[in-house]
């Protein structure tokens, strides 16, 4: 149960990451700083917005329109900080007593 527990943090923490670098890459490429005609960088957009693009969508469904700002990552960051803190908090005591 314990290598559960390490290993579902583990996967937020990833997730965590992906989320960061899907921001820094949609950045990078709205400011032409990359090209998606590279076909290296059009696959790892692809890739971060095929797993983070579903939990974002849903969301923005109860976000407001805040024109060109996108706050949607912030939210499911705080999330993600918000579930391994009470895994850590209410769960982990159960495991290691």
């Amino acid at each position: 149960m314990i290598a559960i527990f390490y290993l579902v943090l583990q996967i937020l923490k990833l997730y965590s990451y992906v989320v960061i670098a899907n921001v820094v890459v949609s950045w990078l490429v709205a400011f032409n700083v990359l090209n998606t005609s590279n076909r290296f960088v059009y696959s790892i957009l692809d890739f971060s917005y095929r797993l983070t693009d579903p939990i974002l969508n849903r969301i923005r469904r109860f976000l407001p329109n805040l024109g060109a700002f996108d706050i949607s990552p912030i939210i499911l960051l705080l999330l993600i900080w918000f579930i391994e803190m009470c895994m850590k908090i209410y769960i982990a005591p159960m495991l290691f007593n």
